[in-house]
């Protein structure tokens, strides 16, 4: 159902946390193409944070910003995409990242996006490449990560593996 005054839907059964006072969200998105393969990009070698790893699209929730205005706006800011619909909420995690900024909370969502999916409007100076990734290439998403850390190869494994209808983002 359409939310007030956003250009995109949310599913009824979507959860979407509240954040409590002082503390830190981010957000991720898993688009998925018409084959049901999910995009992920890789973070370019000189990033702070998580350095020459895969990542969805996503990233920090600004003062003020409720979580779905975050994600909609780390789409368009990472590819260039619009956000069209919130099919499902992911589930969140907690980490902390080697940057000293201290403990994070994320929310994931499955989304469909508007815009041409084979090419996406990347930040460069962020990211040096993308792909997509369907249950037979998720083996990639493990490169440069040590054991046990796979956050995003999980994520994006359970989004593929589950999507019900198997609808991209076209």
């Amino acid at each position: 159902m359409p939310t007030d005054n956003r250009s995109f839907t949310v599913d009824d059964d979507v959860e979407v946390p509240v954040p409590a006072p002082g503390t830190v969200w981010t957000v991720g998105a898993v688009v998925l193409d018409e084959d049901g393969a999910a995009f992920a990009q890789k973070r370019s070698p000189h990033r702070r944070l998580f350095p020459d790893t895969w990542d969805i699209v996503g990233g920090h929730v600004e003062p003020g910003e409720t979580l779905l205005d975050a994600l909609a706006r780390e789409i368009e800011e990472e590819t260039g995409w619009r956000l069209r619909r919130v099919r499902r909420f992911l589930g969140t995690s907690t980490w902390t990242g080697e940057d000293g900024a201290g403990l994070r909370h994320e929310a994931d969502y499955l989304v469909e996006v508007d815009g041409d999916l084979r090419d996406p409007d990347l930040e460069w100076s962020q990211h040096s490449a993308f792909g997509w990734f369907g249950p037979g290439g998720l083996e990639r998403l493990k490169e440069n990560r040590a054991p046990g850390e796979f956050l995003i190869h999980d994520l994006i494994a359970r989004a593929v593996r589950d999507d019900p209808d198997r609808t991209g983002g076209m």
